[in-house]
């Protein structure tokens, strides 16, 4: 846990929005390993509050699917499993082509534009090598998408699921084959945008989806307990 805790002491506005999202980035980046005791005591030292607030959040990331709440046992990090792969990953599948065919019906020019501009910055990160950089951009590109639907019910499913899978796309490996391939969708994923062409974006959509799903599972069956995170990317 060493870099990821080395943080500032939280201002107390905001306070449990912000204690969320670093307790999800310390799980989701396995700097709280997968099946592990989350060490109360020293998170309060280092984010400077008290158990209190602490716990709400916890709360909150109980709800995610990122920890479990044991009575007088305190909080464990849940451990990403092949059942709950298989469950979530075709929900996901089938929120993400509805999100396609949504956003080509009222996503602008300006949107569509931004889009370009990250898928740009995605394939220099690609050429870069440059695997965190062309993750974050990534899921910017799935999220301007989710956002052009413009249905709130949509992305709030949908940001959640996409949450509680995310540390399993940082478990799974990442080939050069399938790298070369999430990029090949990705050109798709952008030309049928600016098309406006919502079945085939859909389509796309879907198929990219269950490719994870793909990889993950694989992951998890080549390796008996979650190691090292490498970045499975979009």
């Amino acid at each position: 846990m060493s870099q990821a805790l080395q943080a500032n002491t939280i201002a107390r506005q905001s306070l449990h929005h912000e204690l969320v999202e670093r307790l999800q980035t310390l799980i989701i980046n396995s700097e709280l390993a997968p099946g592990s005791k989350v060490p109360e005591k020293l998170l309060c030292d280092q984010f400077g509050v008290s158990r209190t607030p602490l716990r709400e959040a916890l709360k909150v990331l109980a709800s995610y699917g990122l920890v479990r709440l044991e009575p007088n046992r305190g909080a464990w990090v849940t451990q990403v499993t092949e059942e709950e792969v298989e469950e979530v990953f075709p929900v996901l599948g089938a929120l993400e082509a509805l999100s396609g065919k949504l956003a080509c019906r009222h996503i602008t020019d300006e949107e569509i534009a931004n889009i370009r501009t990250l898928h740009q910055q995605m394939l220099e990160s690609y050429e870069n090598r440059d695997l965190d950089a062309y993750f974050s951009i990534n899921q910017k590109i799935h999220l301007a998408i989710l956002e052009a639907a413009r249905n709130q019910t949509l992305t709030t499913s949908s940001r959640a699921l996409s949450l509680r899978m995310q540390r399993a796309r940082y478990l799974a490996n990442m080939t050069e084959g399938r790298w070369y391939d999430a990029v090949q969708e990705h050109e798709q994923i952008l030309q049928f945008i600016e098309a406006r062409d919502g079945p085939k974006l859909a389509a796309i959509l879907s198929k990219h989806m269950d490719q994870k799903r793909v990889s993950v599972i694989r992951y998890l069956q080549e390796n008996s307990s979650e190691t090292s995170p490498a970045t499975l990317c979009n």
